[in-house]
């Protein structure tokens, strides 16, 4: 049977094709938390409480996954010094190095579109709170 990697491999990588493993590789890196851990990691290793503290209103659950999904991806090393208590750090791999000017970009798109943004959203949200106008329907002769 085959594997999502194994059709991906065998038939041309398309992110279009369903089983095609690059929509998990699109799941990860399109994520809020994965694009902003990114940014915090270029300048080099930080320790978890670090990532907890400057990115602002994550979990801790939710930075352990994402840190775990780049580090099985290939993307984050997680460094596991013998002291006691135990000291990790984390940092990007070369690969992971290779998708920071992307998420760079992502990032500084998102901060300056923001009023814009705002604006779309609420304006929105108005005409889907307008009352609709009622549509007159011919009454039957008779």
């Amino acid at each position: 049977m085959d594997t999502a990697s194994d059709q991906c491999t065998t038939f041309s990588v398309d992110a279009y094709m369903r089983d095609c493993a690059s929509r998990t590789v699109l799941d990860a890196i399109a994520n809020k938390w994965t694009c902003l851990l990114v940014d915090a990691l270029r300048a080099g290793p930080v320790r978890f409480g670090v990532l907890r503290r400057r990115l602002d209103g994550i979990t801790q659950k939710s930075l352990t996954q994402t840190l775990r999904t780049l580090e099985r991806d290939g993307m984050v090393i997680r460094t596991v010094y013998p002291t006691i208590p135990p000291r990790v750090e984390y940092e990007l791999s070369e690969l992971g190095m290779s998708v920071v000017s992307l998420m760079k970009g992502i990032k500084h798109w998102a901060e300056e579109h923001v009023p814009e943004i705002v604006a779309a959203r609420a304006a929105f949200d108005r005409r889907a709170t307008e009352e609709p106008v009622p549509i007159s329907t011919p009454t039957p002769a008779g």
